[in-house]
């Protein structure tokens, strides 16, 4: 038990340092490219709340705050932040102006920094490599849902899917080349989806499922009702089972059932779940030679209420590999994902919402499952290099509050060949 609270204590401290890593070196980009191009510098702190410590050097006050939670930059000469840095202490309009040039400098230097990291994050990648399941590295059906959309239009688990809505599939899940996401993305009534079997290509339309919500629950969307192909791995043969006196064991793969090819264990599961009186004829892989196995279900304590079973447990994870993304790929992909994210949210024939992306508690719970998982540190630096680029390319878009915003008032004000009015800021940035 002391052990368990332990990890837990020791995860959610590994979840805020690289949280408080991004935000800090984002805003530390803000502070020096301030300090280059000669502005004043108020504050610089870490995490925010009360001050656990603060000490005034060179003009500029250093805080490390109560709240464990990013960090910022006060910069008075730029647009007015009092809703996020606190009241200013020195009057702005006795200090001196600012040129609009380096205003945008100051205002870039902190996504500018976000990439930089982004960089360093994707070369540790490259270099460690980080866990990538089948679902990344394929685009063959392993399930098909009963009554799904893809069941009524002669899908089957084996198919090799091709293109979906014209665009062509590299895996089954992700933001880029997805099989997942084509269909999200996709706006028709029906949705093109080309496939190979048997070594024939064909194209079938489909007409995608949305489940019904209601109330405050994100609306849903799009889908097949089809699960990827996931190699069916013994995690564990529970005791006294039917897989236990047949003689199975950990990492045994189930290559089929009844003389019939299994693409992914949730198949198993269904077939037992409909017979569960009919003895099975298992084709079992192990160290590379294949065998078959009879066993017969019986019904075991599942969620609180018995059913039939044969008594094992499955990997979830599949087979598992290693990949090393060279660090431009990967920052590559990451900017793609967030411009597909953006133009997905900004689409009004979109499923994909604003209530559909992961704010701080959703990301820090993400943080939190890949680290309590095993080779989760490697997930987390990969998804860090993701969030960076986030971090970035939203930064740059021209709303107040962010840094595209001040790049904005910059370059209004160089047109303009003036300063914007103190009040005009203050107003637009409360809003």
């Amino acid at each position: 038990m002391i052990l368990h609270i332990g990890r837990v204590i020791l995860v959610i401290f590994e979840v805020l340092v690289i949280f408080n890593l991004l935000i800090v070196v984002h805003e530390i980009g803000h502070f020096l490219a301030a300090r280059w191009r000669g502005l004043y510098v108020e504050k610089f702190g870490v995490w925010f709340g009360k001050p656990l410590w603060k000490k005034t050097i060179d003009g500029v006050q250093y805080s490390l705050g109560s709240l464990p939670f990013g960090g910022f930059v006060a910069l008075p000469q730029l647009a007015p932040m009092d809703i996020i840095e606190g009241k200013a202490d020195v009057d702005r309009a006795q200090l001196p102006p600012v040129s609009a040039l380096d205003k945008i400098i100051v205002a870039v230097a902190g996504p500018f920094f976000s990439l930089l990291l982004a960089i360093v994050f994707a070369a540790i990648v490259w270099i460690v490599g980080y866990p990538v399941s089948e679902s990344d590295t394929t685009t063959v059906v392993g399930y098909i849902m009963p009554d799904s959309p893809a069941e009524k239009v002669g899908l089957r688990p084996g198919d090799k899917i091709l293109e979906v809505d014209g665009k062509r599939v590299t895996r089954f899940l992700g933001m880029n080349d997805s099989v997942s996401w084509a269909v999200v993305r996709s706006e028709g009534e029906t949705v093109p989806v080309k496939f190979e079997r048997d070594g024939q290509v064909q194209t079938v339309q489909v007409e995608p499922y949305k489940a019904e919500t209601r109330g405050w629950r994100r609306k849903s969307v799009r889908q097949l009702l089809i699960l990827p192909a996931e190699t069916a791995i013994i995690d564990k043969v529970e005791p006294n089972t039917p897989a236990a006196a047949a003689g199975l064991r950990s990492r045994d793969i189930i290559r089929g059932f009844n003389h019939t090819p299994i693409y992914n264990p949730v198949a198993l599961l269904e077939y037992i779940k409909k017979h569960p009186d009919e003895t099975l004829a298992l084709e079992v892989e192990r160290s590379g030679s294949r065998f078959e196995v009879p066993v017969k279900p019986v019904p075991l304590p599942t969620d609180g209420k018995m059913q039939p079973r044969i008594g094992i447990q499955w990997d979830t994870s599949g087979q598992m590999s290693i990949a090393h993304p060279n660090p431009v790929e990967l920052v590559h992909n990451s900017v793609t994902s967030t411009f597909n994210t953006l133009g997905a949210v900004a689409s009004p024939k979109s499923d994909i919402k604003l209530q559909h992306l992961s704010g701080p508690i959703g990301i820090g719970r993400i943080y939190y499952l890949f680290f309590v998982s095993e080779r989760g540190w490697q997930l987390a630096l990969w998804l860090s290099v993701v969030l960076n680029v986030n971090l970035a390319i939203l930064n740059m878009l021209p709303i107040p509050v962010l840094d595209g915003g001040h790049i904005l008032f910059g370059l209004i004000e160089s047109i303009r060949r003036k300063p914007l009015n103190i009040r005009v800021l203050e107003y637009v940035q409360g809003v």
